[in-house]
């Protein structure tokens, strides 16, 4: 007796085979995503690569053709040949490293000394009504009147600069760790109190991990103003280091040794910067999931 599935194979022919879906070759996707990503860091860097081109092609014209005065605005390109020659000196590192040391320093005890407060302001109601007007207060000194005051506190070497670099890069996390503590989510908190959570613990698994991408981006800001701290500590009362040196250059009419040491602290800084984000990427990893 012909059922019905064999009146429709007679008539339609026999079934075709299954197939499996071909497998994707090894490593296919692997460099697809790779190129994607290149050609992404390639549309991210291409403006502003172009940018700074049109900007450097115009400042070697208007220097070369004297439309700004070569001496207070050297090109570009005498700018290029000093760096090369400033790099290959031993003076320059010894400054460098100078600079890097405060900078770094600075940043360091800035950093620890304001997520400490921050966390007390933020946590505690007593010490944000006695401290936080006074932390207010304290903000709008300005700087350079703090200096000479260091100069006789600590004395002439490296800590009045390195004092200078915390005062200027503390303000920043502070504000930007009591910012992230107001931010967590007060209903998850509630909830973990009500499951018997300490405070210990609500900290430590909810409102320390919640406020950790506001605290970085305070951080990030922080490392630039720490490197202009210790800058400006040179300025004042410094004997070694990038801003002595710049000093040096610029009461020497060395144009373009000055603008090379600007841009070796540029570089710095972007290493500084970048450096953090590397670290804010690994901290913070569950930001950037899905």
């Amino acid at each position: 007796m012909r059922t019905m599935r064999d009146t429709v194979v007679s008539e339609t022919g026999p079934e075709p085979p299954l197939s499996l879906p071909a497998e994707p070759r090894r490593g296919a996707g692997r460099r697809s995503t790779g190129r994607r990503s290149l050609l992404d860091r390639l549309g991210t860097a291409g403006p502003p690569a172009l940018t700074v081109l049109l900007i450097l092609g115009l400042w070697e014209l208007a220097s070369r053709t004297e439309l700004v005065n070569p001496i207070v605005m050297p090109p570009p390109t005498d700018v290029a040949e000093a760096f090369v020659s400033l790099v290959q000196e031993r003076f320059f590192w010894d400054a460098a490293g100078v600079t890097a040391w405060e900078t770094i320093a600075g940043l360091t005890i800035g950093v620890i000394g304001a997520w400490a407060l921050g966390t007390l302001i933020g946590l505690v109601a007593v010490a944000r009504r006695s401290l936080y007007p006074l932390v207010i207060a304290f903000q709008t000194l300005p700087r350079v009147a703090l200096a000479p005051l260091f100069l006789v506190w600590f004395g002439f070497g490296l800590t009045p600069r390195v004092m200078f670099a915390i005062t200027i890069c503390f303000f920043p996390v502070l504000i930007s760790v009591i910012v992230g503590l107001q931010t967590v989510d007060r209903d998850a908190s509630t909830l973990m109190r009500s499951f018997g959570a300490s405070r210990w613990q609500v900290y430590r698994k909810l409102a320390f991990p919640s406020s950790l991408p506001i605290v970085f981006a305070g951080i990030k800001t922080a490392a630039t103003l720490a490197l202009i701290g210790a800058i400006v500590g040179e300025f004042v009362g410094g004997d070694r280091g990038m801003g002595v040196l710049l000093n040096s250059f610029n009461n020497q009419l060395l144009m373009g040794e000055a603008f090379a040491t600007i841009v070796a602290l540029a570089i710095f800084g972007l290493a500084l910067y970048w450096s953090i984000e590397v670290i804010d990427k690994k901290v913070v990893f569950w930001r950037d999931a899905g």
